[in-house]
């Protein structure tokens, strides 16, 4: 049924995009908090900011592959210091101007995202007087920048694979291909595979060396995997 879509946990879409499963479950999944209500604080609930890809087995929580990519892109954010409910705001007004359930990875919001963004600061502003207007406007040129989408191919407006490193490493994240894991190109062996195997026979030069020759890969490939694998591992410590 969900073939082509890709299929991650909370925990190794979060390895992916350096975000913890945690605060993947709460932007997918929603979560309970405690809200003002007349001057007191009473139970609430936060809704997804969307419905994941990913419907059956929803004990589980895993999401597809335009969800990770929508959540690297609510990450950039995030980690600018833009608050949730700016986020959301500008993801529902780009969904309903798009009629897409993913808008920040097409095509048309990095040409006119910016002016949806600022729309949804102005609106939040009269919600939370927290936030700065002037200083969010600036954020957005900051988040939006070629590399957040670098490394992203198209079919049409909307995100079909992505490259994390650059492609002459051979490393892609395609939701055709082995459920949507970060894979050698060429052959389709998993980064993740290619890293184990080197690690297992020692985690030296041999061993890369040994690990190309058992998968019938060109050496420069395997340390591509390596690299790519390692710094993943990096970033989630």
């Amino acid at each position: 049924m969900y073939t082509g879509t890709g299929i991650y946990s909370l925990g190794e879409a979060g390895r992916l995009i350096g975000v913890s499963s945690a605060q993947l479950s709460r932007w997918l999944f929603g979560y309970k908090c405690q809200k003002r209500r007349d001057g007191r604080a009473v139970a609430g609930y936060s809704a997804p900011l969307w419905a994941p890809q990913v419907t059956e087995g929803e004990a589980s929580k895993t999401i597809g592959f335009q969800d990770l990519l929508e959540a690297r892109f609510v990450h950039a954010f995030v980690s600018h210091g833009v608050p949730l409910l700016v986020v959301r705001r500008c993801l529902v007004s780009a969904q309903q101007l798009y009629g897409v359930p993913y808008p920040f990875t097409t095509l048309r919001f990095k040409t006119d995202g910016k002016s949806i963004f600022g729309e949804a600061v102005r609106q939040s502003v009269d919600e939370d007087p927290l936030i700065d207007l002037r200083s969010r406007q600036v954020v957005f040129r900051e988040i939006i920048v070629p590399s957040l989408y670098a490394g992203i191919e198209y079919q049409g407006e909307h995100a079909s694979k992505w490259y994390p490193v650059p492609k002459r490493d051979h490393i892609v994240l395609d939701p055709a291909r082995h459920f949507g894991s970060p894979i050698n190109e060429d052959t389709g062996v998993p980064t993740e595979a290619l890293h184990a195997s080197y690690l297992a026979e020692g985690g030296d030069e041999r061993a890369a060396a040994l690990t190309a020759a058992t998968y019938d890969i060109p050496l420069r490939w395997v340390k591509a995997a390596i690299r790519y694998e390692s710094q993943l591992a990096k970033a989630s410590h």
